[in-house]
C-alpha cells in the first residue's frame, strides 16, 4: 500500500491509519496535526525546519536589557547597540505567546561583533516568555547590534 492509496481519504479531511510505512516522493502539506509513532527521518539536503511565514524579526529600541515581543516559532532579534563591558553580561525578555513553559528554545548569532566575541543563551523559559542572556566574551567593550537567530521546539511533560 502506497500514499496515493490514501488520497481520496486525505482529500476530504478524513482520518486515515497507514498501517505500513509511507515514503512520499515529492512535497507533502499537511494542515492538522500528524501524530507519528516511528521516526521522522530527513534523507535530503533541506533538512527539517520551518516554512516561510513561521518567522519574524524585532528590534530592541532603548538599550540591551530592553525587553521584546515576536509571538512567532522562530525568528532574529536584533540588539540595541549600546556598549557591553568586557567580561559582562545582560539578560532581557523575550515576550512570545507561542511559547510554552515545556518549551526548549535553541539560540545562535548571526551576526553582530567579531567571531566568539559575544555568546548568548536562554536563562529562563516561562509560559509566554523566555529570556536570553548576552555574555561579551572579548577582553575590551564591545558597542554591536547583536543579531540572534532563536527556534522553539515544542516540548511536553511525559
Amino acid at each position: 500500500m502506497n500514499l496515493s492509496d490514501y488520497v481520496p481519504a486525505l482529500k476530504y479531511g478524513a482520518d486515515i491509519d497507514a498501517p505500513v510505512d509511507v515514503s512520499v516522493v515529492d512535497d507533502l502539506t499537511v494542515t492538522d496535526d500528524v501524530t507519528v509513532g516511528g521516526k521522522i527521518v530527513a534523507t535530503g539536503s533541506d533538512g527539517i525546519g520551518y516554512a516561510t511565514g513561521a518567522g519574524g524579526a524585532v528590534a530592541q529600541a532603548t538599550n540591551k536589557q530592553t525587553g521584546v515581543t515576536l509571538s512567532k516559532v522562530t525568528g532574529t532579534v536584533t540588539t540595541h547597540a549600546e556598549a557591553l563591558a568586557a567580561g559582562a553580561e545582560t539578560t532581557f525578555t523575550v515576550t512570545n505567546t507561542t511559547v510554552a513553559i515545556t518549551d526548549v528554545v535553541v539560540l545562535s548569532i548571526q551576526s553582530g561583533g567579531t567571531s566568539g566575541e559575544y555568546l548568548a543563551h536562554v536563562t529562563d523559559v516561562g509560559a509566554g516568555s523566555f529570556d536570553i542572556t548576552l555574555a561579551n566574551m572579548s577582553g575590551s567593550s564591545a558597542s554591536d547590534a547583536v543579531l540572534i537567530n532563536f527556534a522553539v521546539i515544542k516540548g511536553v511533560v511525559a
